[in-house]
């Protein structure tokens, strides 16, 4: 990863910083851009963007960010930042989408979060490069990129199913499709020499789709 931060990597950090920051201070300023699937099918089609620069609070944010910052630099590097724009917000799009879809029939059903966006960064960075690893502080052994991402996928799975927190989980997923499917057609070249990683993060996306009736019971 570059030691200097891309530009419009850190234009889009600032503006999740400073979009959550208002959020945090004026509740009503929160309520009316947050994703909320009663006021989206009235026509606040804004929501649907807007939600993903709201936190619910800074520990949700800094996660986020902090995310967006260790993988981003892996994406640009390869596809290009117009390219990496196209997946960080066709991202926030399709997980919007596919969250909207899922809570279609609770009216009150909200979340916030760059979460979608980032998911489908973090799933396009483990495509292009599976061999790249973390550390975190409270795991003093390298992870690999790939775990992670299952990882974060998972519990995404069992907070979507469990209802844990006033966070978008179904957006976590739509874009962990999002970064899937946007890099397969953005970068194809992927198949050729990193299949094994395509089958085996394509495998909990295909099961959701498998099992999506028992995961609303």
């Amino acid at each position: 990863m570059s030691s200097e931060i891309n530009p419009v990597v850190l234009l889009i950090i600032v503006a999740n910083v400073l979009f959550s920051m208002k959020g945090f201070k004026d509740q009503f300023f929160f309520n009316k851009y947050k994703f909320q699937v009663g006021a989206i099918k009235n026509g606040e089609k804004v929501r649907l963007l807007s939600s993903a620069f709201l936190h619910v609070d800074f520990s949700h944010l800094l996660f986020n960010m902090l995310t967006l910052y260790f993988f981003a630099d892996s994406v640009i590097v390869v596809l290009g930042i117009y390219k990496f724009v196209i997946i960080y917000f066709g991202s926030i799009l399709i997980s919007g989408l596919y969250a909207l879809m899922y809570h279609k029939n609770n009216l009150y059903y909200s979340a916030v979060g760059a979460s979608g966006a980032v998911m489908g960064i973090l799933y396009a960075a483990i495509l292009i490069n599976p061999d790249m690893s973390l550390m975190f502080f409270f795991i003093p052994i390298p992870i690999p990129g790939y775990i992670f991402g299952l990882g974060y996928l998972l519990y995404s799975i069992y907070g979507m199913k469990k209802g844990v927190g006033n966070i978008g989980h179904s957006a976590h997923i739509g874009g962990a499709i999002a970064g899937f499917v946007l890099t397969l057609l953005l970068f194809p070249q992927v198949m050729e020499y990193n299949l094994k990683m395509v089958v085996i993060l394509a495998i909990p996306i295909i099961l959701l789709f498998v099992f999506e009736k028992q995961l609303k019971k």
